[in-house]
């Protein structure tokens, strides 16, 4: 799962060759010594999901085993096992092997409602991120934190490895465009663990009120590092080449292109019907996570962008010549939607790709903010940085 390798971290700053750590990476739910008497003799509420495991084992059922009092499981976009269409409205449940509630974050509600604070002492978070704006697990991590706050309930986070946290990239949200896919004024790519993550929402008082907080730390990580996931974090990221493509490719769910939902390869192609060229297509159906595809049945001409990818990973950065390509070639009326301001928080993008703008030059116009976030980022870091590993290595 974690390799000696090279690899080049390119983003905005840091363009220098380093060796990635031979110690195995590992995750703080794994570390159940240095929580489990925090739970003991008290009621727990847990948020989350199929990625909540300690080794092989659910950390609800590994929480039971260990007679932790459970109430609740809260659960996140997809479900609590992880398996339900993005953008799904999930309803509350009865989890069927521990019999105890579940209560969607994804439904009526994105925020823990009062009254179940009534019956929790705490509140443990376990969800595993992305490291990309956009993926809502963070927005319910925003939710869970000022609902703590609110409640005077404390919130203990497991920290897990950001598998896109070896750069930051793309432009910083303009609040204007705050909603469940941006909820913070932080770059697409944002380079931090989601408790380093918490520490900066808490921080910079991004919630009403601040919330009691405990985060428990990953063992030898560093944001050199490169973390293979163990589980795919939801359906349509179904492998690390896709993982690693995302925060190029969700753009394109602003807009008229298929990103190979309802395909064996989702987030690793982009296509429509009509893309001006032929060399490559590929026919969406229904598949598990993606029921009812974008150009169900049709085939989609476009790119297969698997081949682009280095050692597995794409380590260059967003991409905007993918958004100018598709729009330079597919023929339709209306590329962009509603959507597309929200993923990419501000107008300007959207602007640039119609008025021509190079990629060079877009990716230029984000320097300034991705120079002030990254001050701003280095004051909540929890693991040794990109930055000074790179310095360190010259």
């Amino acid at each position: 799962m974690y390799k000696n390798s090279l690899i080049v971290g390119i983003g905005l700053f840091f363009s220098s060759v380093f060796t990635l750590s031979a110690q195995e990476i590992v995750p703080a739910a794994h570390r159940v010594q240095e929580y489990i008497h925090l739970l003991q003799n008290k009621s727990i509420g847990v948020v989350a999901n199929h990625t909540s495991l300690i080794e092989d084992t659910h950390i609800v059922d590994s929480l039971i085993n260990m007679n932790v009092d459970i109430k609740y499981i809260f659960s996140p976009e997809h479900g609590f096992r992880g398996n339900k269409d993005a953008g799904k409205l999930i309803l509350n449940s009865i989890d069927s092997i521990t019999g105890l509630p579940v209560i969607s974050l994804y439904g009526k509600q994105k925020k823990p409602a009062d009254h179940y604070f009534e019956h929790v002492d705490l509140m443990l978070f376990d969800l595993q991120d992305v490291g990309v704006r956009f993926y809502t697990y963070i927005s319910t991590l925003h939710y869970v934190m000022e609902a703590c706050a609110e409640n005077d309930t404390p919130l203990i986070l497991l920290d897990r490895p950001n598998p896109n946290g070896y750069y930051i990239d793309g432009p910083v949200l303009d609040t204007a465009y705050r909603s469940f896919v941006g909820l913070h004024p932080i770059p697409v790519v944002y380079g931090l663990t989601i408790g380093e993550l918490a520490f900066m929402i808490n921080g910079e008082g991004w919630i009403n009120e601040k919330c009691d907080l405990k985060v428990i730390e990953c063992d030898e990580y560093t944001h050199s590092d490169l973390y293979d996931l163990p589980v795919p974090p939801s359906p349509n990221l179904p492998n690390m080449q896709a993982v690693y493509l995302y925060p190029s490719l969700a753009f394109f769910e602003g807009t008229v292109m298929s990103v190979g939902r309802g395909t064996h390869f989702p987030f690793q192609v982009y296509g429509h019907p009509k893309y001006n060229e032929k060399d490559f297509y590929f026919v969406p159906l229904p598949t598990k996570g993606a029921s009812n595809p974008k150009y169900n049945g049709q085939k989609c001409y476009g790119h297969n962008l698997n081949d682009l990818i280095q050692l597995g990973r794409e380590t260059s950065g967003i991409k905007p010549e993918y958004l100018k390509d598709a729009y330079l070639k597919t023929k339709t009326d209306t590329f962009f939607n509603s959507f597309f301001k929200l993923l990419a928080g501000t107008t300007k993008l959207q602007q640039q790709i119609e008025a021509g703008v190079s990629a060079e030059q877009i990716k230029s116009s984000w320097h300034q903010g991705l120079n002030d976030f990254n001050e701003l980022r280095k004051k909540y870091l929890l693991y040794e940085d990109f930055e000074r590993q790179g310095l360190k290595d010259e």
